[in-house]
């Protein structure tokens, strides 16, 4: 356990690790001319066109976890970087649709390979990327993340 570590809460650990993946990813794909953000969002939206789909900004935006707005903030740079492309829903002109470009798509698959080596040196403590621990880390954080947080008003916790 590293030093700032004991007798941390959860709640630290967690962010300590988001933030260290964070910082992690942002200097792996900086050299694809990517940020960790923008990294987010391309391969979500290289995912989602493998299986078929052609996600809306606001679909996109409810995958990553992103704000709605960021998206269409990082979708813009993304297309102005010839990355990606936006265009109307022929269902709905008020939402937006986007897909990668030949180049997005030729960036996205380099930046795809770079972050899982990345993360199976991450996963290496646990056993790797196909280790049992990695899996059962895997349904550990999945059941964090489906949990519902509702916020608690400043009176819940003067009543406590």
């Amino acid at each position: 356990m590293s030093k700032g570590s004991e007798g941390a809460t959860p709640g630290f650990l967690v962010w300590r690790l988001s933030m260290k993946w964070r910082v992690a990813v942002d200097r792996a794909v900086a050299p694809l001319g990517l940020t960790h953000a923008q990294y987010s969002l391309v391969a979500s939206l290289h995912g989602m066109q493998r299986s078929g789909e052609r996600p809306s900004q606001r679909r996109l935006a409810d995958h990553t976890g992103l704000e709605p707005l960021y998206v269409s903030k990082l979708a813009r740079a993304l297309e102005a970087a010839g990355l990606l492309e936006r265009t109307r829903d022929p269902h709905d002109p008020r939402a937006v649709q986007l897909a990668l470009t030949e180049q997005g798509l030729e960036v996205t698959g380099r930046a795809i390979k770079v972050v899982h080596k990345l993360l199976q040196q991450l996963l290496e403590p646990l056993g790797g990327l196909d280790a049992a621990r990695t899996r059962e880390f895997t349904r550990d954080l999945t059941a964090l993340l489906d949990a519902p947080l509702d916020p608690i008003s400043e009176n819940e916790t003067e009543q406590s």
